[in-house]
């Protein structure tokens, strides 16, 4: 098989290529020239040079491709730069399928979608039949992600293949996102954490991307898929990670301290382009926010048997204990 993957440099991006290259795959990176290639290093890819709007370069890329794996994205939360969000999330998707019908041959799509999508879900457990019932989008990010997802499910209704992958959140040793705040925690330095009994699903990066080649393989055009290894609050995932480090949870944070301080940060962010630790919009995620998930329907259909829970955070302890 010869693939492309979109942010083939980042942290999904570079495992599916660890994937696919020692599953012996050609594979073809895009990567902007200003990338950190650092997460590439030593592995047998081939790399084009382009914006994920360059239509000329997703063009050349995608020459003889079977499969895109669609990755590529701009992640953040808080006071971001929407528009810039918008262009990425939105018109690079676009351009994206652009460029798939353009080819003699259109290969396959399989898109890293998010579970955002799905709004609000008020606490209720959800499959891939949800239908989104939140009147307008907690983030920026949300609301991209979501117009991506319908440029994808209309290139399904035109009759070209695409299958979608709705991920929890994502984990990994070297997770650019949470990775961060576990490492304060195993040195011992975090203390305290807000909305410890907040629910969130979670899937081992490696674990993500094997999903994904299944779902290239496997499934129809069409489907989509819930990736997660399972539910837990962010308090049971401290005392999962502190049990096999032996470092002590936080506590939880006051929720009206909280509160004050996001509402006190959030103006002075904005003023300053400033994407403060807390503002309004995380605050809203953390405690009003609540998404719940079942991702049955991937083992079931491809049968996809992620890590358990326990194993993805007392691996994540080992392997960074070790570096």
């Amino acid at each position: 098989m010869k693939a492309l993957v979109t942010g083939a440099n980042g942290f999904t991006g570079s495992h599916l290529v660890q994937l696919l290259v020692a599953q012996g795959n050609d594979v073809v990176g895009l990567v902007r020239r200003t990338s950190d290639l650092s997460r590439l290093a030593d592995l047998d890819v081939q790399l084009v040079y382009g914006d994920i709007t360059n239509a000329d370069a997703l063009n050349q890329a995608m020459a003889d491709v079977d499969v895109v794996f669609h990755i590529a994205a701009c992640v953040d939360l808080g006071i971001v730069d929407a528009a810039r969000m918008e262009r990425v999330n939105v018109e690079g998707t676009r351009t994206v399928l652009t460029a798939i019908r353009a080819q003699p041959n259109p290969p396959k799509l399989v898109y890293c979608s998010t579970i955002g999508i799905y709004g609000d879900t008020a606490g209720k457990v959800i499959d891939e039949t949800y239908q989104r019932t939140q009147e307008g989008f907690s983030s920026a990010y949300d609301e991209t992600k979501f117009k991506a997802q319908q440029l994808v499910n209309q290139h399904v209704a035109d009759g070209f293949s695409a299958v979608s992958l709705m991920s929890g959140g994502i984990f990994g040793a070297d997770d650019p996102h949470f990775g961060p705040v576990i490492k304060l925690f195993l040195q011992g330095r975090l203390p305290i954490w807000p909305g410890c009994d907040r629910i969130t699903g979670i899937v081992h990066v490696d674990d993500l991307v094997q999903a994904m080649l299944l779902a290239a393989e496997k499934a129809p055009s069409g489907e989509h898929f819930i990736i997660s290894a399972g539910e837990l609050s962010i308090g049971e995932m401290f005392n999962i990670l502190g049990d096999a480090a032996g470092v002590k949870a936080p506590v939880d944070a006051p929720k009206s301290l909280v509160r004050l301080i996001g509402g006190l940060l959030d103006p002075i962010g904005k003023a300053f382009s400033w994407n403060a630790p807390l503002n309004n919009e995380l605050v809203h995620y953390i405690y009003d926010r609540c998404v719940r998930i079942s991702g049955e329907k991937a083992r079931r259909d491809l049968g996809w048997q992620p890590r358990s829970i326990p194993e993805i955070l007392t691996g994540i302890v080992k392997e960074l204990r070790v570096s």
